[in-house]
């Protein structure tokens, strides 16, 4: 007799939203305010409900217990790809969202963002910031995102992409991108392909970036003095039947997907960083006394001194909890998804929001206040890894964030030495722009600046924190696997506990016991992980 194969019994299907439009559904709402639609889910429906986005049904997950449900769902049950069909025109055919599992993977072992390539890449950004600094001369005013969309398109380039590259950039890039990201309209989720005004821009953005890099790649041919950057290693590899792995078309794509990225988060994010710090003079008094502090003997921007910078650090985290540059997250689900006793059916899209999430009190008290503090020693709101969720969570916490965080820390240690700001405008006039979903601040943006001299700091710069008191105490490490992006970090402060396995991009520990005298170490390898997937349990807590 065949023992019958059990499954999970379906479950109740989640409430659906009031209001909506025939057909269209909460699409309208989703263009006008998606941050209070989806936090009208969580106020009316709790951890679980659905929104129409023109018959797109999209689930949104709210609360820490139901978002690490979605941030644990593994790829085979819930696709990223699938989600985000209208990101296709962006990036061309075969490329990122549209390219296969096994593409996307490949995607992210990108080696540029190990720890090993991250020291040069410091280097490499303060390098451009004083590039950008030549042309402010004394002082002046800019417009934020004009001058953050620029300086990392440089940045992103020069680090993912190579230092050649990058010299072939110029400012008709950036107001590419800006045309690019306009056409994330959500009316997307209709048809990305409606003869729309803001349609028609992405499109022409797109052959125009596709012309100046086919011209940048055709000219990198020609040369034979070029250094071999990402292009020709791509260029060169081979299938099975030896012929080109990938085309041309889709070279281009992949240059604009990482410059998309490596440039989108973090100009956004760094305005607001600035903008809001601006905002809490207190805040940007205590950050420049740092830089300051820190720099007073003359050292580089380098990736050890970045490690160093706990209040810019703080006030960075602090605008990304308050500014996410993601306001929602989606997959789609390919087999049937079980929580609390729903049942999300394959076919569907599930969802969360991390601007929504951010800002729950219960996790963040006062959500809405710019507080850099709630990071520091006892507080550490930002371990809360299923709610603090700017770059996501999990398997899925974006690759990049390490990076993007490294970016802004460096932009910052060269400018706020550099120059003295002001706002430009009414504190309250400085927005975001949530009608397209890929978002952007609001124009203007400006900010006043005039050249600082440095005040060289007479205090010694503290020492890395160890963990002297409980040198004596035996220790295990744990390792959450859903976390570890393989950054290798780790393995560069303690070489003999840890390395990292490339294949898999994760972490392996060669000692999960180390001796007690190798606990300051590992105490840095834990405090400097970028996921967070590292942790340190002593003997004694477990008696």
């Amino acid at each position: 007799m065949t023992a019958a194969v059990r499954t999970p019994l379906a479950g109740k299907a989640p409430p659906v939203l009031s209001g909506g439009w025939p057909l269209l559904g909460h699409l309208g709402a989703l263009r006008k305010d998606p941050i209070a639609l989806f936090q009208r889910v969580r106020d009316e429906l709790g951890e679980i409900g659905e929104i129409n986005f023109a018959g797109n049904r999209v689930v949104m997950l709210t609360g820490e217990e139901a978002q690490e449900a979605f941030f644990r769902g593994t790829d085979e049950q819930l696709d990223q790809a699938a989600a985000y069909p209208f990101m296709t025109p962006i990036f061309g055919k075969g490329v990122v969202f549209d390219g296969t599992p096994e593409q996307r993977k490949q995607a992210l072992r990108n080696q540029s963002l190990t720890a090993k390539f991250m020291k040069g890449h410091a280097e490499s950004i303060s390098v451009e910031v004083r590039r950008m600094m030549d042309g402010l001369g004394e002082s002046g005013e800019i417009d934020l995102l004009d001058f953050f969309s620029e300086l990392t398109i440089y940045t992103s380039s020069a680090c993912l992409i190579g230092k050649e590259f990058r010299e072939e950039l110029s400012p008709e890039y950036f107001r590419a991108f800006y045309e690019l990201e306009k056409g994330t309209d959500a009316i997307a989720y209709v048809n990305p392909n409606l003869p729309l005004p803001a349609f028609r821009a992405r499109d022409r953005a797109r052959r125009e970036l596709v012309s100046l890099l086919s011209g940048v790649f055709e000219r990198r041919r020609k040369n034979p003095d070029a250094t071999p950057e990402l292009f020709d290693v791509l260029l060169g590899l081979k299938d099975q039947a030896g012929n080109s792995r990938y085309t041309i078309d889709q070279i281009t794509g992949m240059f604009i997907s990482l410059m998309f990225a490596g440039h989108h988060t973090t100009s956004g994010s760094a305005a607001w960083t600035l903008i809001e710090m601006l905002r809490n003079s207190n805040v940007l008094d205590s950050v420049v006394s740092e830089l300051d502090e820190i720099y007073a003997d003359g050292r580089d921007v380098s990736h050890q001194a970045l490690r160093e910078i706990p209040k810019l650090e703080h006030g960075i985290q602090e605008a990304l909890r308050l500014h996410p540059p993601l306001i929602i997250l989606m997959r789609k689900v390919m087999q049937d998804f079980h929580y609390k006793g729903y049942t999300v059916p394959a076919g569907k899209l599930v969802g969360v929001s991390p601007a929504v999430s951010n800002r729950m009190p219960e996790c963040f008290p006062e959500p809405d206040r710019y507080d850099p503090d709630r990071y520091g020693p006892g507080r550490e709101e930002d371990k809360q890894a299923f709610a603090w969720i700017p770059f996501g969570a999990g398997r899925h916490r974006c690759v990049g964030s390490a990076f993007a965080m490294m970016q802004i820390k460096a932009i910052f240690s060269e400018l706020l030495q550099g120059y003295v700001f002001e706002l430009a405008q009414s504190p309250d006039s400085y927005q975001n722009d949530h009608s397209k979903m890929v978002v952007q601040l609001k124009k203007p943006c400006r900010v006043l600046y005039r050249r600082r001299k440095p005040k060289p700091s007479t205090q010694k710069k503290a020492g890395e924190p160890g963990a002297d008191s409980a040198l004596g105490e035996s220790f295990e490490i744990r390792v959450d696997r859903d976390l570890c992006q393989g950054h290798g970090v780790c393995a560069d402060e303690a070489p003999g506990v840890f390395e990292v396995d490339r294949d898999e991009n994760q972490v392996v520990l060669l000692v999960p016991n180390p001796d007690a005298e190798m606990r300051q170490r590992v105490a840095l390898a834990i405090k400097h992980c970028p996921t967070r997937a590292l942790f340190m349990k002593s003997h004694a807590e477990e008696r």
